[in-house]
């Protein structure tokens, strides 16, 4: 079970790789992401900040930091690059792999973990601000927008399940009237 709110975790990874997983002859480097959300109405929204290099719409993710468990690094991240604060869970939602362009011209296979982030606050100051656009989206939309479809589908996944566990929610608490 997700830790913000009761929400459900989507099914996770069970094979205990830590950060190195074979990829053929090289071997994936894990990073940590995090998935900000929100819900304005009945829907929810996601956050998503461009890339520094390329411009394309992605989710706050880095590498694992020093002293910091894997939540904590995402949540880091989710600051610097987007300025967001609030709840995060401690249990990832999904991993996605992607392949990082380096300077040198050749690729790195990666491989995400995604911790939700409820979003509670933005900060108009906050490290890279003026490297980095932000703007939240529908779930459809931001599920089109980034490059990677394993991404997309922890966007869309995770998103229904909110709405769904929210609207079960309202209906447990509406009120009642009987006429009589």
């Amino acid at each position: 079970m997700s830790r913000i709110d009761g929400y459900p975790a989507l099914p996770a990874d069970q094979s205990g790789q830590d950060a190195i997983v074979p990829d053929g002859p090289e071997h994936a480097r894990t990073q940590y992401g995090a998935l900000c959300w929100r819900v304005r109405g009945k829907r929810a929204q996601v956050l998503l900040v461009t890339s520094r290099d390329t411009g394309r719409w992605i989710i706050p993710k880095g590498w694992p930091m020093s002293g910091r468990l894997p939540y904590e690094a995402a949540l880091r991240e989710a600051w610097e690059e987007a300025g967001a604060e609030g709840r995060i869970d401690a249990d990832p939602t999904g991993e996605f792999p992607y392949r990082k362009m380096l300077k040198s011209g050749s690729d790195l296979p990666v491989r995400v973990e995604v911790f939700p982030l409820l979003v509670e606050r933005l900060a108009a100051d906050y490290p890279e601000r003026r490297q980095r656009r932000r703007r939240w989206f529908d779930p459809a939309k931001a599920a089109r927008k980034v490059a990677e479809p394993g991404l997309g589908a922890i966007i869309l996944q995770f998103c229904m399940m909110v709405e769904r566990s929210r609207a079960a929610e309202a209906a447990r608490v509406a009120p009642v009237t009987i006429a009589g």
